[in-house]
C-alpha cells in the first residue's frame, strides 16, 4: 500500500518552486508546454483499470482546457509520445525533472506538465509541476489546494482549475480573472473517455469505441470523446 504525504510532498516541491523563476520570467510571449503522462500515487476506491485510465484522461483534459488560450502552444502530442517512447517511459512510471525536461525538449516545448493525483475513497489530489526544459527545474507545483474542491465528484472541476493555475503561470494578465465557467464534464463522461484512451493505446479498439460511446451518452457534448470514437471506429 502507498503511503500518503500529500503536505510534505506539495511543501517539499514548493520550496524547490520557489528557488526557480516562474514561466513569465522565463520566457516573454506564447508558451510552448509538453504535457506527459500523470502517475497514479496511491488510489483507493476505484477499480486500478480506471486509475490507470486517468493517468492518460487527467493529462488531456488539462491539454483540452489550455488549447482555448492563444497564450500557451502545445507540443505536438505525436513529437511527444515519440519522446516518451525515446526515453523509455513506461506507462504508469514517475517522471522526474530531468527527465520531464529531456522529453519536452526532444517535443520541442519549453516547458513540459507532468505531476500525479491520489484517490482515497472520493477525496481526490491533483498535484501539477511545471518544468524548465531547459534547466530541468521545477518552476511550479499547482494543486487543488481548495478544501471545498477535493470531492472525486468534481473532478473535472478540479482538473480544470489546476488548468488554470497553470494558464495563471505562463500568462500573469490571467491572475486577476476569474476562470471561465463554461463546461463542466460529468466524473462518468470524463472516467469513460479516460478509459477509452487507455484502450486505445493498448491497440483495443473495440473496447475503447465502447467506452467513447458511454462517454458520450453520459455527456453528448464532448468533442474529446467524439474524436475519439472517430479514430477507432473511423465515423
Amino acid at each position: 500500500m502507498k503511503r500518503h504525504c500529500w503536505r510534505r510532498g506539495s511543501l517539499a516541491l514548493g520550496m524547490l518552486a520557489t528557488a526557480a523563476p516562474t514561466i513569465s520570467q522565463a520566457q516573454a510571449g506564447p508558451a510552448v508546454i509538453a504535457i506527459l503522462p500523470f502517475e497514479d500515487r496511491g488510489s483507493f476506491g476505484q477499480d486500478k483499470e480506471v486509475s490507470r485510465a486517468l493517468e492518460l484522461g487527467i493529462p488531456a483534459t488539462i491539454a483540452g482546457e489550455l488549447s482555448k488560450y492563444p497564450e500557451l502552444r502545445l507540443a505536438d502530442p505525436t513529437r511527444v509520445t515519440s519522446a516518451l517512447k525515446a526515453h523509455k517511459v513506461v506507462p504508469g512510471a514517475r517522471i522526474d525533472a530531468a527527465t520531464a525536461a529531456r522529453i519536452g525538449k526532444d517535443a520541442g516545448a519549453r516547458y513540459a506538465i507532468t505531476g500525479n493525483f491520489a484517490d482515497f475513497y472520493g477525496k481526490f489530489r491533483l498535484d501539477v509541476r511545471i518544468v524548465d526544459t531547459e534547466g530541468g527545474q521545477i518552476l511550479k507545483v499547482v494543486s487543488n489546494n481548495d478544501p471545498k474542491l477535493q470531492d472525486r465528484a468534481d473532478l473535472h472541476r478540479i482538473v480544470r482549475r489546476v488548468g488554470h493555475k497553470v494558464l495563471e503561470e505562463a500568462s500573469p494578465s490571467h491572475r486577476d480573472q476569474p476562470e471561465a465557467e463554461s463546461r463542466v464534464i460529468p466524473t462518468e463522461a470524463l472516467t469513460h473517455y479516460s478509459l477509452g484512451l487507455l484502450y486505445e493505446r493498448e491497440d483495443q479498439k473495440a473496447k475503447a469505441a465502447q467506452h467513447y460511446n458511454q462517454a458520450l451518452s453520459a455527456y453528448p457534448d464532448y468533442p474529446e470523446a467524439r474524436e475519439g470514437a472517430r479514430r477507432v471506429r473511423g465515423f
